[in-house]
Parts: structure tokens; C-alpha cells; sequence
């Protein structure tokens, strides 16, 4: 086994892979909100499952509308997806409907949330627990309900091909996934 070497610099870089998700909320109106969010995990919660774990920094409508409703979609970013996410990214909700690119919603199946038809995994979110930490809101969601691309055919909960959903990975940069190594166990040999 070869020895990596590294050096130590300051706690100043963030290289942290983290997906990326355009987060859907109704506004007041009920009119659809949009913001990229790529501080999106998942935790173990005793007895309900997995709860997905989104933290949202700053004043955001969606983080606003979140706390309002408590409710939303998270629809996973593809490699296609990258004008709209960019273009969510680069307007505030303050100043008016984010209209000025093309891209349809519909409504979610379990809840009552803006989702894109775009994405090829949306999950429905409901907020079980916030936790808030300066000036961001952590909210951890039970998750009501996942719409899936058709493409997917998932044998259990871990096979699912990421290479067909084509996520869009950020770290500061924008990036995408090769191909698929293998699975759990498949190292041992």
C-alpha cells in the first residue's frame, strides 16, 4: 500500500462532496420557490427510518417558506439541470417569480409541494426537527414520498445507479460521476 503525502495548511478550504438539490417550497401565495441547497445528508432516526438532513444558510425565501410550512421537495440536480440550478442560484425570490428560464412543476404525490419535472429523484419532505445554529437552519424531514426516474430498476435500498441519475456533485466546483466501482464487499478479495 503506497503512503499519500500530504501537507498541513489552515482550516480555510471546504472540500466537502456534498450533492446537489434545488429545494421546492410554496410561497405565501402558493406560488413555487426555488433555491439550490447542497448541504443536504441523511441520518438514522430510532425506529422511523432514515430522516434526510438540509441546512440552509441565510435569509432565504425557501428557508422562510421551510419554517413556514414545513414542508418541501428536494429534487436532485442532473448534469442537464446545471442553467436552471445556476440561474435559481443567481435570483432572489424578493425580487419577483423566477420566470426568466424555461422549466416546468407539478405537484408533488404525498404532499402538497412544488416539484420539478426535470429531476429524476425527488424526495417529499416533512420537517420533523430544526435546529438552529447562527445564522443557518438545520431540519431534519421524515421523507414522505420519492419519485424516481423509470430508468431505475433498484434490487434493495443501496442499489440504486447513480451513473443513470446523473447527480451533480459540488465542492465549490461543479462535478459529475464517472462510472459505477462496484459494491459493498466487492474490495474483501
Amino acid at each position: 500500500m503506497n503512503k499519500i503525502k500530504r501537507r498541513s495548511v489552515d482550516p480555510v478550504f471546504s472540500m466537502c462532496v456534498q450533492p446537489s438539490f434545488i429545494i421546492g417550497t410554496n410561497n405565501e401565495d402558493g406560488s413555487p420557490n426555488f433555491a439550490p441547497i447542497t448541504w443536504v445528508s441523511a441520518t438514522q432516526e430510532e425506529d422511523e427510518g432514515y430522516l434526510l438532513v438540509i441546512s440552509m444558510f441565510g435569509t432565504k425565501k425557501t428557508k422562510t417558506n421551510v419554517l413556514r410550512t414545513g414542508i418541501f421537495s428536494a429534487n436532485l440536480v442532473s448534469a442537464d439541470m446545471l442553467p436552471l440550478m445556476d440561474y435559481f442560484g443567481s435570483r432572489h425570490a424578493r425580487d419577483g417569480r423566477k420566470d426568466g428560464i424555461p422549466y416546468s412543476v407539478s405537484r408533488g404525490e404525498k404532499l402538497d409541494v412544488p416539484v420539478l419535472d426535470q429531476s429524476r429523484w425527488v424526495y417529499e419532505c416533512e420537517v420533523a426537527h430544526t435546529l438552529e445554529t447562527g445564522n443557518s437552519a438545520t431540519f431534519f424531514c421524515r421523507i414522505r414520498g420519492i419519485q424516481m426516474d423509470e430508468r431505475l430498476h433498484c434490487g434493495d435500498i443501496f442499489d440504486v445507479d447513480l451513473t443513470v441519475l446523473d447527480p451533480v456533485v459540488y465542492s465549490g466546483k461543479y462535478h459529475s460521476l464517472g462510472k459505477v466501482l462496484g459494491n459493498i464487499g466487492d474490495f474483501l478479495k
